[in-house]
């Protein structure tokens, strides 16, 4: 990418079977006011009228596959080997930016960082602002922010392509935690854009695969950070989440 022009970002939307959720990011990438955007919608061979509606927003800028996967990482994979823009962002069925200029003032800040995060609002199934993630992303953002848990939400982080690394798949839920931290340790310039970057649209997750996802963390975590550091920063964070119990609404 010469500095001298303009930073193009691929958008990566993962789906299956979304047609309840997908329009709304379909609708949110078109309408963002950067002109150097390309989607790439990979689809898992859903079922439903999820490619329908995505090719209702057929252009150039949009690519679409369609093909069964092995779940949403190796989708996500797929996407980071596909992209062709300067930067790469996750904006997965059911997300949205948070504002049409998003993109533009990121990428018109003309630093070309390795890597811009930002807040994230969460949103109900009509739209309407719930408030923000349970964690915040700190000021100052590196990977052992990451020691008490996913600070930072992959909807609101903006990468360079180069520096996307594969989605490692032995972790079937929380390798988005493991991804996060793996770019950061690459990262050499680490961007807070201070802004509400999208929208995360709040579900349910059941506590058969919430279990399996804690397992996951736990050993994620003591590979980054080693086996007595996370038993202590674990039980820093359980009291942490107690204490949310007691003071406000869980929201995700």
């Amino acid at each position: 990418m010469s500095s001298n022009l303009p930073a193009s970002v691929t958008v990566v939307t993962v789906v299956y079977n979304g047609a309840a959720v997908v329009e709304r990011t379909m609708r949110s990438v078109s309408e963002q006011s950067w002109p150097h955007v390309h989607h790439l919608v990979i689809d898992g061979a859903s079922k439903d009228d999820t490619l329908e509606i995505v090719h209702r927003f057929a252009r150039p800028q949009l690519k679409v596959v369609s093909e069964k996967d092995k779940g949403i990482y190796d989708a996500m994979n797929k996407g980071i080997s596909q992209a062709d823009g300067d930067y790469i962002v996750f904006m997965n069925a059911g997300d949205e930016f948070y504002s049409n200029d998003v993109l533009e003032k990121l990428l018109s800040r003309n630093d070309h960082a390795d890597f811009y995060y930002g807040n994230t609002m969460v949103v109900d199934d009509h739209g309407k602002e719930l408030g923000d993630r349970r964690l915040h992303p700190p000021t100052n953002l590196s990977w052992k922010s990451l020691k008490f848990g996913m600070c930072v939400s992959h909807q609101s982080i903006l990468v360079k392509r180069k520096m996307a690394v594969d989605y490692d798949l032995k972790f079937k839920i929380s390798a988005d935690i493991d991804w996060t931290i793996r770019v950061l340790k690459n990262a050499k310039t680490i961007v807070n854009s201070e802004m509400y970057v999208s929208k995360f649209l709040r579900g349910g997750v059941s506590s058969s695969r919430r279990r399996e996802g804690l397992k996951e963390r736990f050993q994620i975590m003591i590979k980054h950070y080693g086996l007595f550091s996370t038993i202590v920063n674990h039980a820093y964070i359980t009291f942490r989440f107690i204490v949310h119990l007691f003071t406000k609404r869980n929201l995700t």
